[in-house]
Formats: C-alpha cells, structure tokens, sequence
C-alpha cells in the first residue's frame, strides 16, 4: 500500500469527484503495471498537485520521470501537446499509454526553476521557447480551444446565482470581455503551453532549457504570454517568496519591463499581449473561486489592475 499525503488525496477528490476516487483506488496497481511493463524502478514521489509523479530509473539505468493522472483529466492534452512537440524546446516523452494517462519522461538535470535567475533574462529565455512550441495542432486532436476555457466565466455566475460573490464585478466584467473579444478576433490558432510560467521551465543537459507541464490549448499565440505575467505568485514561506511579482518593490515596472521583452522577442502588438494578460489573469481568478482559494484569486486581479494601468 503506498503513502499518500492527506491533502492530496482530498484535493483529487475535489477536482475530480468520483473519477478521483477511482483512480486513487487503482494507483497501486497502476504503479505496479507500469513499472513491469516499462521495466523501472520507482523512487519516492515529488510533492504532488493533481498527477503521481515520481523519480525513475530504466532498466538501462537511464533517469526518468513517470507521471500518471486520472484518465479524464488533462494529462491526455500534456502527453499530446509534449508528442505533438517532439523535444524540441520541451522534455520529451519516452513511454507513453494516452488512453491510461500515464507516461514516462526525460529526467530534466540539473533541473532548476527559471525563476531562480534574473527577470528579464528569464523572460526572453521564454519568449525564445514559445516561439519554438508554436506550430498548428496536427489534422487529428482533441486538444480543447480557448473558447473552452471561457466556460469558467460562466461557471462563476452559475456557483454564485449570477453574481460574482466576492470577486470584484467591474474587474471580473472586463476581464470578461476582453477575453471573449480576444477569442472573437484571434488568427493563427495553435498548439499552446496554456501555462507557461516561472515553475514549468527547467534547466537540463540536453539545451540550457526546458518546458515542461504544458496543458495543451488551441489559440492564438499572444495568449502564451498570460501565465508569465501574473506570475510567480504564491503562499508565504514558499521557495523564492522574494520573487514574487507582488512582493516586488515596482510590480507595475516589472509587468512594463515583460510587455516590452515579449512585444520585441514575439513580435506582437503589446497592446494585445497586456490585454491577453488582464484577461488570462481573470480567468484566472474564477479558476481559483472554484477552488475556493481566496488568496489565488486576489492575488489574480492584482495583476490585471496593474496591467489595466499600463499602456
């Protein structure tokens, strides 16, 4: 019998409801399944979010990752969009069942965050690499679109007796529009990370750096840029805390200084790019309403307050 933590095993249980507790149900004999057919060993997990994710080793001694998720979740578009990318400018996949969401990576060594080096430089270090992720999605997909994603708007008003409870109005309103108007007026439709921030790039041997954990959505590529800007953001004590975009001195100037870094390297009208920004951070917020995590939300608009101040 495998130890999980309390609090995961509750949050799978949130999100996924009965899904959740099937799959946590099965995960041992998942793990048991996989690491005879693949022929690797297992070490402990990494902290875990919403997927089991664990050290590896093949049976020729090559480091890995395995990674499995409920089979309905998202993990199908991560192992597609990380397929559809082929290790250029991502990990690459070495084993994967799609329909059993489960799957085996590179190892990623030495694995450091990209939050750990200077802001402007990681913000062109992932300029460069949305630039190399972005190709159309292949003739046959199911990869969710950005309308899709919408549905979370909806979503709020429908948990709250068409309100908003406690997420501002105003703010959610235009961020609302904005987003809808985005969607309406976008071209190119492509492959996208979705959530492409300061904890999904890593160092690594193969290139200097590495995407990893993308969702998998089908949009226009100014959207890319909408996780980077409202984050990092997180909990008090956590790693590189002092990072934070909000615990920064001059936020507003850091937001500024990305608009123009991604304009420059991508390309794209920054007006639209700080527009996705306001939008991407709202949706955001109904994300984390859902959740019911108050901290994620306010720290969300923040973000799209300060956005909304910039030219």
């Amino acid at each position: 019998m495998i130890e999980l933590d309390p609090a995961f095993r509750q949050r799978m249980i949130d999100v996924f409801s009965d899904d959740g507790r099937s799959w946590l149900a099965r995960l041992p004999d998942i793990l048991d399944e996989y690491t005879r057919r693949w022929e690797i060993t297992l070490e402990p997990p990494f902290p875990l979010s919403y997927n089991y994710v664990a050290p590896a080793t093949r049976a020729d001694g090559t480091r890995a990752v395995f990674k499995c998720g409920v089979e309905r979740g998202p993990v199908g578009c991560e192992i597609a969009a990380l397929q559809h990318w082929d290790g250029d400018g991502a990990v690459r996949v070495l084993e994967a069942d799609m329909p059993a969401g489960v799957f085996l990576l590179e190892r990623l060594s030495p694995g450091r965050e990209i939050i750990a080096i200077d802001d402007a430089d990681a913000t062109r270090i992932a300029a460069r690499l949305m630039r190399r992720l972005w190709r159309p999605a292949p003739a046959e997909h199911s990869f969710p679109a950005l309308t899709d994603w919408g549905d979370a708007f909806r979503l709020l008003r429908e948990r709250h007796g068409g309100g908003t409870a406690d997420l501002p109005a105003k703010a959610v309103d235009r961020g609302e529009a904005l987003y809808f108007d985005l969607v309406a007026s976008q071209a190119e439709r492509i492959v996208l990370h979705g959530d492409l921030h300061h904890w999904n790039i890593l160092s690594a041997e193969r290139e200097p750096w590495l995407i990893i954990d993308p969702h998998g959505v089908l949009g226009e590529p100014a959207f890319e840029v909408g996780a980077w800007l409202r984050n990092p953001v997180g909990e008090p004590e956590e790693p590189y805390e002092e990072r934070f975009l909000l615990n920064q001195p001059d936020p507003r100037g850091v937001l500024d200084r990305r608009l123009h870094i991604f304009a420059e390297e991508l390309a794209i009208d920054r007006q639209r790019l700080r527009d996705w920004g306001i939008a991407f951070a709202t949706l955001s917020a109904c994300w984390s309403d859902e959740s019911s995590h108050r901290a994620g939300w306010e720290q969300a608009l923040a973000v799209a307050e300060l956005l909304a101040g910039l030219g």
